[in-house]
């Protein structure tokens, strides 16, 4: 197949992509493509550049060299804005959304961009087509409440909800903007278990629901490895291991990047886990520890043994001398 005919089936072609902050190379010459309607997960430590990659495919980065290809078309030069409107999506670490807005009326004004510019006074008025383009982004605000699973929490406050429910929050007014391909930036970050074991199956629903592309970030190895369909693992702003979820997750490179190359973390960690049919090595038994004699206590002084055989006796209060 030739490299045109590549170009055209990704829904995202990354280049020998380049950023610098001074003399720092944050990321240095990563280039990977992505299918449609695959999901595409990013893992390595802190400090590799997962992030920036993002911002740079996001037009938040200064490109230092390389080149983007959405659906076939060059993004490189395009402002952050026109990138979205041409159907790149992008959720942060951090959901800031208005807390004192319902979560329809938060999800309602994300279709902003569907709605057809109208003056102060045809809305004043409730003209015709005002009050039909009102009907239709209220119906799809509930099938998208309905395909995230938010329909019990329509009327509370923003400021009422849980961090996971803030972030499937977020993730909706992101999806309200039909993105193409949809960056999603560690959304299990700060939820509690029972929430991330959720957002597994939310996004595989909302893949094949939407049908976009995704691009995500994630230190959850569970969740990222149960939905993703590649891994692309990242080091120093490069790229060390690609392939399916078990073969990085398994790399050499991988492990040390993430563990360091001191073999008692490593074991302790639960890594070099043995491949099916490979015994495991015997471990040593430990030593056995040593028991200090029982401490025996010496016999109760006799005096105290006749104390407490004693009965008690009454005290007779001392006779009053008389006064001179």
């Amino acid at each position: 197949m030739s490299a045109v005919a590549v170009q055209d089936a990704a829904a995202l072609d990354v280049q020998e992509i380049s950023v610098s902050y001074g003399g720092v190379r944050a990321v240095d010459g990563v280039s990977f493509t992505v299918g449609q309607g695959s999901i595409l997960g990013l893992i390595g430590p802190n400090g590799a550049g997962k992030t920036t990659v993002f911002d740079a495919i996001c037009g938040f980065a200064p490109l230092a060299q390389g080149q983007l290809h959405l659906g076939g078309s060059e993004i490189s030069g395009k402002a952050p804005a026109e990138r979205s409107r041409a159907g790149l999506g992008r959720s942060f670490q951090d959901a800031r959304l208005f807390p004192s807005l319902t979560v329809f009326e938060t999800m309602a004004l994300a279709f902003e961009r569907h709605v057809r510019a109208q003056d102060a006074v045809s809305t004043g008025l409730g003209m015709p087509w005002v009050v039909r383009t009102e009907r239709r982004i209220r119906r799809r605000v509930e099938d998208l409440l309905e395909l995230i699973g938010l329909v019990a929490f329509r009327d509370k406050f923003i400021s009422e909800l849980s961090t996971g429910s803030r972030r499937i929050v977020d993730l909706a007014c992101v999806l309200a903007h039909d993105p193409v391909v949809l960056l999603l930036d560690e959304p299990s970050s700060g939820i509690a278990q029972r929430e991330t074991e959720a957002l597994g199956p939310l996004l595989v629903r909302v893949k094949e629901a939407t049908g976009c592309t995704m691009l995500l970030i994630e230190h959850d190895m569970p969740l990222v490895t149960s939905v993703a369909d590649e891994l692309i693992a990242l080091e120093i702003g490069r790229i060390i291991a690609r392939g399916r979820p078990r073969d990085v997750t398994n790399d050499a490179r991988v492990v040390e990047a993430y563990l360091g190359t001191d073999q008692r973390i490593i074991a302790r960690s639960g890594e070099g886990v043995t491949e099916p049919g490979e015994e495991p090595e015997p471990e040593e038994p430990p030593a056995p520890r040593r028991r200090r004699p029982a401490r025996v206590e010496g016999p109760a002084p006799a005096e105290k043994l006749a104390r407490a055989d004693e009965p008690a006796r009454r005290r007779r209060p001392a006779a009053k001398q008389p006064r001179r």
